[in-house]
């Protein structure tokens, strides 16, 4: 089972296995070709049939070049490894390959090959909830214990960059009107919602506001802005949201917000090794579920749960 960095990766909207996977394919194929003249990408099975409304070709452009770049759209190839395909070509000035990759972009912004090892990815021994919960009644100690144990206190320097940049996207949402990008014309409403909520008491407020932010990280993302995986970028807004609105109606330090997303990625990593946080995979409910999952085991930590 492979490190939390990889359920909460940073960057760029509106899709990870889309625009964040053939971004970061594209940016280490540029590194390896620096000299090509020209570059040929090749969209397979999903990537190609949902690309137009993910970005994927504007991802791809903004790092190989948009005048020397061919993309071409193959929706009807569906490759074995995964539905998420892209094959990138260096040519030559006679347009003559010189360099060529087949990348699988297997969702939450990770990226595989042909020569991929999964073993190689291997963090932690423990791989099932049973295994896990079995380590906590043996010693004693959590589940964000579990991952510090694991990967170290240097996690919590990711974990504190993840809680900034979360706390931005709901900022920077919130702050934004007008219309998102795309043929539908959708005007973002994070903003009226947010100020809707301040006139509401009680419950109804609470869920509004928790509405408004994960809106307004949901419609960032939505506009390519910058963002946080959990685990991917269609389910971005859930962690965000209820983290928020817990660290200011309990007046959380940021200490045990970072604890409580080493709990849920904990959880959303054991939902990618045993299932699938791919929606081409499982569908756009197996991302939301896993978040609705990821945000329920922070929240109950935050408020003194415990696995025993």
């Amino acid at each position: 089972m492979e490190s939390i960095r990889d359920i909460y990766r940073i960057g760029f909207g509106p899709s990870s296995s889309h625009t964040m996977g053939p971004r970061k394919a594209a940016e280490i194929f540029r590194e390896k070709n620096p000299e090509s003249p020209r570059f040929r990408v090749t969209l397979h099975g999903s990537l190609a049939a949902t690309g137009k409304g993910h970005l994927t070709d504007k991802a791809l452009l903004d790092v190989l070049s948009y005048d020397k770049t061919e993309i071409l759209w193959k929706p009807e190839q569906i490759l074995q490894k995964h539905p998420n395909a892209l094959t990138l070509e260096a040519l030559d000035a006679a347009g003559s390959v010189t360099d060529s990759w087949r990348v699988y972009s297997v969702g939450g912004g990770k990226i595989i090959d042909d020569d991929h090892d999964p073993t190689e990815d291997s963090v932690y021994p423990l791989t099932t909830m049973k295994e896990i919960l079995d380590w906590t009644q043996e010693t004693g100690r959590s589940f964000w214990e579990y991952v510090e144990e694991i990967e170290g206190k240097e996690i919590y320097d990711h974990l504190a960059e993840v809680w900034e940049v979360m706390k931005q996207s709901i900022a920077n949402g919130l702050e934004a009107e007008g219309v998102l990008p795309g043929p539908l014309n959708l005007r973002r409403k994070a903003s009226s919602y947010f100020v809707k909520a301040k006139n509401y008491s009680g419950t109804l407020k609470e869920k509004t506001l928790i509405f408004a932010y994960a809106l307004a990280v949901g419609e960032e993302n939505a506009a390519g802005g910058r963002m946080v995986t959990a685990p991917t970028c269609g389910s971005c807004g859930t962690m965000p949201s209820v983290l928020k609105r817990m660290a200011d109606s309990f007046e959380f330090s940021d200490q045990k917000i970072h604890r409580a997303l080493a709990t849920g990625g904990l959880i959303g990593n054991l939902v990618k090794q045993n299932a699938s946080i791919s929606g081409a995979r499982v569908g756009c409910q197996g991302e939301i579920g896993t978040a609705c999952a990821m945000a329920s085991a922070a929240a109950t930590k935050l408020l003194g749960g415990t696995p025993l």
